[in-house]
């Protein structure tokens, strides 16, 4: 690497000291507040992550922009770097190749050689995966889900239970094998069908091909319906309607259980959505946060919540419908007859039929197959707690997953309570630092990673940091304008406090956070880019929004009244 390459670069400081390994520093480390926005706990860090298969998937699609992507852990918090697809292009690469790279050869001339592989062959995903998702993968993941459903945890002693483990990590590495595949065949079909629109109808706006990203038949909107289906049955009902006016979901389960109308709600609707709906937590990409099926807690709020606002999902739905149907028709008016107009119908159908997967593949892999994870880790947690060797089952998160073996062959290995209890305070710790977007060093070639872009980069790189204490910029998410309070929520605490119409700001959202989207009038986070799950959901629900600001946390206070401009990507703090 030259000088002149060099386009930036933070290698630490006394805020955010870093410890850099040989070659790291001359990586570029983006912060995945994305997926992670609070500090790691170490057995999610070893096992649990999304970056785990991904030379699997560099080496299956032949990329040449990369060969890997690691993850490094600073001050609890997450960043991840690409790994160059040539050696040759950085002295870095060599070392990592040997480490995490797939075992094939290189030559100076891969990256040219490689692209065409890639060319050729994605063009097949987008064509074929969502009957491939039908028929092969989606039976597969349920099929595993099904096995570790009906696995007798209680039952089993440690040595089962960790042998079991080892079947979930298992299936955690084939599940985000399949993973990497939905991603891209999405990415083959939306690139596409970009591609022809910008060829074919430069006239069209550009917030245009967000709108056509948009899905009306997937997990998610099924499991808002019956959300709404709950809501309807409280609504009708007297006694229900006064259970649900208890101060907590706590209160609320409680007064649920001493009428019989109660006790048919729970038995009838309560408990068949935790089944169905409640393998995941408010914080995905974690093993931390209780799942649904564990606590009832979060879909008591969110029901409690759709009867505040009365939320409608019929008119939701169809609003979603008319908008896609508005957008195919903008596509496709005015383009004459022929084959150019052929090939531009056959990309949108393509890419439209794929919508689904974004929201299902989220349910069927970043929520339900860590929430499996979760479920046998607490029960070896469980074990450990009844053998003295820790004091919480949760502890058992704060191990390092070797750690956690080293204790099934010896209870007495080390002192687990002692090590568990420090590691959860230097967590608390970590949760008052602001972690920088990026470290390490930038380049154009490193800047050009295509995944960057799902964290706003490259334009957060080069976007001047705030000048004016009340306005800032992010990327534009969801067009429109709108003013309103501002609600602050950093914490699945903070659920309960958010009102009807306020503008949420958060660090980042999930689908477990789509809740919220039914009350709020306007959003901005910290995190994403234009194809981020906040910016998707914002766009389904029509409401504008500012997403991947990196400030909008530390600037604005719950209370504040904000203008948010998601056409431009401008919010204004009004006071």
């Amino acid at each position: 690497m030259t000088t002149q390459d060099v386009l930036g670069q933070f290698l630490g400081n006394d805020d955010f000291p870093i410890d850099w390994r040989d070659g790291e520093a001359d990586l570029f480390w983006i912060f995945d507040d994305l997926h992670c926005p609070n500090p790691l706990t170490p057995m999610f860090f070893d096992i649990g992550g999304w970056w785990l298969t991904c030379d699997h998937m560099f080496r299956r699609f032949g990329t040449p922009f990369a060969s890997d992507w690691i993850a490094k852990q600073v001050n609890g918090y997450l960043y991840t770097a690409a790994i160059p697809a040539d050696p040759n292009c950085r002295p870095v690469a060599e070392e990592f190749q040997s480490r995490y790279a797939p075992r094939v050869p290189f030559d100076g001339a891969h990256k040219e050689k490689i692209g065409g592989f890639l060319e050729k062959t994605l063009p097949v995903y987008g064509k074929n995966f969502m009957r491939w998702w039908t028929e092969r993968y989606r039976p597969e993941i349920t099929r595993n889900f099904e096995y570790f459903d009906n696995y007798d945890m209680d039952g089993a002693d440690i040595a089962e239970l960790a042998v079991l483990f080892e079947d979930a990590l298992d299936m955690h590495d084939r599940h985000w094998k399949i993973h990497w595949l939905v991603n891209f065949a999405q990415f083959s079909a939306t690139m596409e069908l970009n591609a022809a629109i910008k060829e074919l109808r430069p006239d069209l706006p550009e917030d245009l091909p967000g709108r056509l990203q948009s899905s009306l038949e997937d997990r998610n909107w099924d499991s808002i319906e019956a959300l709404w289906q709950m809501k309807e049955t409280v609504k009708g009902s007297t006694d229900l309607s006064r259970a649900f006016e208890g101060e907590t979901a706590k209160v609320v389960l409680a007064e649920l259980g001493n009428s019989e109308t109660g006790r048919a709600f729970i038995a009838e609707q309560l408990e068949p959505y935790q089944k169905e709906f409640g393998q995941k937590s408010m914080w995905s990409h974690e093993f931390i946060s209780p799942l649904w099926a564990e606590n009832p807690g979060p879909i008591i709020e969110a029901v409690r919540g759709y009867l505040a606002s009365d939320y409608d999902y019929p008119k939701t739905i169809n609003a979603v419908r008319k908008d896609l149907e508005e957008a195919k028709a903008q596509v496709m008016d005015g383009l004459d007859e022929g084959p150019d107009r052929d090939r531009l119908q056959t990309l949108l159908d393509r890419s439209i039929g794929l919508n689904p997967l974004t929201p299902d593949h989220h349910f069927y892999i970043d929520q339900g197959t860590n929430a499996r994870l979760r479920t046998i880790l607490i029960a070896i947690g469980r074990k450990f707690v009844e053998a003295g060797v820790l004091d919480d089952p949760e502890d058992v998160l704060f191990l390092r997953y070797q750690e956690m073996r080293y204790l099934v062959g010896d209870p007495e290995a080390f002192d687990a309570i002692d090590l568990t209890s420090d590691r959860r305070d230097e967590m608390e710790e970590q949760q008052s630092m602001r972690p920088p977007d990026w470290i390490g060093t930038a380049t154009e070639e490193h800047l050009a990673f295509p995944y960057a872009a799902n964290w706003g980069f490259p334009e957060k790189f080069y976007r001047e940091p705030p000048t004016e204490a009340d306005a800032f910029t992010g990327l534009p998410a969801c067009s429109g304008v709108i003013e309103g309070t501002a609600r602050l929520v950093t914490s699945t605490d903070q659920f309960d406090d958010l009102q009807e119409d306020e503008i949420l700001v958060c660090r980042m959202t999930n689908p477990a956070w789509v809740v919220l989207f039914t009350k709020i009038r306007g959003l901005v986070t910290d995190a994403g880019g234009s194809s981020s799950h906040s910016a998707v959901i914002a766009r389904e629900f029509g409401i504008p929004a500012v997403v991947g600001t990196s400030v909008a946390t530390d600037r604005i206070k719950t209370g504040d009244r904000v203008r948010v401009n998601g056409t431009s990507g401008e919010v204004q703090i009004l006071r």
